[in-house]
């Protein structure tokens, strides 16, 4: 929600929401009580029990039914999405449902190839007497704890890599869309998943961390740098494995090459969708100085295109918190401060009752303000002239956040340079930050934006142990030592390392 409020009677944590589209109360839920999260454990470690023992087909088939249930309640969920967001009709399906059932399906096709065991050649002379096969075992019980920008994509998208990897979930949303998380819960039960396999439970950053406290598997956490660090702290003191997907400050460079027309656009769609609240959104855009002037008309012509309003189908919709809204201001007002100029936009939407910023758009920026260095997270276009690539990609790096980043130019090859030596996570080539939509690809920060990866064959394998199981018909270890297999060892070593030839074909 775009406001909460938290009230304690003592016994009860009571969670009171506010729409960020236009103010009204939309829901009182109570937070789980520490009591309630360690039922919620108990319950879900035998459910984990259980549905270990389900063979990955079976798993896969309950994917399908979830997409099922999805498609034939598409309309309530994004107007669950809508009502806690303020996020228009159009990305609550694009980026809520679209995604979601892309997800079910990719994971589903996958998982039974990915997680069975795997076949390992082995190497030098343990060729002749051992084999190695790699099992996928699950981990246990999975906290999946989620942000607000993308409620129910966040929520679900881990659970689906979770389950089917043989774990049980508990889900803890962020409580500024409390409800969104829930539906994941729902969903799987009217596709008939076992009782307790997926639950969520509502409360605030206690509630999270007490839900850490009871020493699940495995953290996997997308949110704050701030709020990332205190569950690294408290994971390692119980050796819990842990995802971290936290902020970005993502830098876009465009060449003197770059397509103008389509750098805009995607400069504007990159900076304002999901009113710039994404952790891959473009938050800073160094135009090289020969295509600067014609880059800036064309992004202001595009941004002045943008329709904002609390209508379901609008280009740029509410700030889903208030706080968040005052953090934007902030950055504006320190550009501004500092000398940065506004060309479009820049304050909160006068004509709108609920938390709207206007699509901004900012020149004359630098690495002294904020805008350009700290997340802000808001539909701001910032826009810096550089005078040569290499400027643009020194200024690319120079930020603690590493999550994604895009270059523009007609030219692959530099393209594929630029990218390369971007300090970042990932990055696109002409066209907006989509590492995290693309489930072929493992997506995870580097620097302050994070610790593992989440996606992929790589995202979804580290919700399991890759447990190694050596298979021999005899030892082969010689113990108690003797002369003669000292000798033995002398002369394998010469055999197998000693000739320049066989050690490429034995290594």
């Amino acid at each position: 929600m775009g406001i909460f409020t938290i009230s304690d009677q003592g016994y009860k944590k009571t969670l009171t929401l506010q729409s960020p589209a236009d103010l009204r109360v939309v829901g009182n839920y109570d937070c789980a009580s520490h009591e309630e999260i360690k039922s919620a454990m108990s319950k879900s470690r035998i459910a984990q029990k259980k549905w270990a023992e389900v063979p990955l087909i079976y798993r896969a088939e309950l994917m399908h039914k979830v997409i099922d249930v999805i498609i034939e309640n598409q309309d309530h969920i994004m107007n669950v999405v809508m009502e806690e967001t303020g996020k228009p009709i159009q990305e609550a399906m694009s980026m809520e449902i679209f995604s979601a059932i892309d997800s079910l399906a990719f994971y589903a096709k996958r998982a039974p190839k990915w997680l069975r065991d795997e076949k390992r050649s082995m190497h030098g002379p343990m060729s002749f007497l051992k084999k190695t096969k790699v099992t996928y075992k699950p981990r246990g019980v999975v906290a999946v704890i989620t942000p607000w920008n993308g409620p129910f994509i966040l929520s679900i998208n881990p659970t689906i890599q979770a389950l089917l990897a043989g774990n049980s979930v508990i889900i803890k949303p962020s409580e500024v869309t409390p409800r969104s998380g829930k539906l994941v819960e729902d969903i799987f039960l009217m596709a008939d998943a076992p009782q307790d396999l997926v639950q969520v439970i509502i409360g605030d950053g206690l509630a999270g961390a007490q839900l850490i406290d009871e020493v699940p598997d495995k953290v996997s956490f997308t949110g704050s740098i701030a709020t990332g660090k205190k569950i690294a702290k408290q994971c390692s003191e119980n050796l819990i494995p842990f995802s971290l997907e936290l902020g970005g400050k993502d830098a876009m460079i465009v060449c003197s090459d770059a397509d103008i027309d389509d750098a805009a656009k995607g400069a504007v769609i990159g900076s304002c969708m999901n009113a710039g609240q994404y952790c891959c959104g473009t938050e800073r855009i160094y135009v090289v100085e020969d295509v600067y002037d014609e880059f800036v008309e064309k992004v202001v012509y595009e941004t002045k295109q943008l329709n904002q309003s609390s209508e379901g189908f609008s280009d740029i919709g509410a700030t889903f918190w208030d706080k968040q809204l005052d953090i934007i201001e902030d950055h504006v007002e320190d550009a501004v401060q500092k000398g940065a100029h506004i060309l479009v936009g820049g304050k909160r939407n006068p004509s709108l009752k609920g938390l709207y910023f206007e699509p901004t758009v900012i020149i004359n920026v630098n690495h002294q303000m904020k805008v350009m260095t700290d997340e802000t997270f808001g539909p701001v276009i910032s826009i810096m002239r550089v005078k040569s690539e290499n400027e643009a990609l020194r200024l690319a790096n120079d930020s603690y956040y590493g999550l994604n980043g895009n270059v523009w130019t007609q030219n692959m090859n530099k393209g594929m340079n630029l990218a390369k030596a971007m300090e970042t996570g990932a990055c696109s080539i002409n066209d907006m930050a989509m590492s995290y939509g693309v489930n072929e690809a493992p997506f995870g920060g580097i620097k302050q934006s994070g610790l593992g990866s989440v996606n992929g064959k790589e995202g979804l394998r580290s919700y399991a142990h890759a447990m190694p199981i050596i298979i021999g018909k005899k030892s082969a270890s010689s113990y108690p030592y003797t002369e003669k297999s000292f000798k033995d060892m002398k002369g394998a070593l010469k055999f197998f390392w000693g000739n320049k030839f066989l050690r490429r074909i034995w290594g």
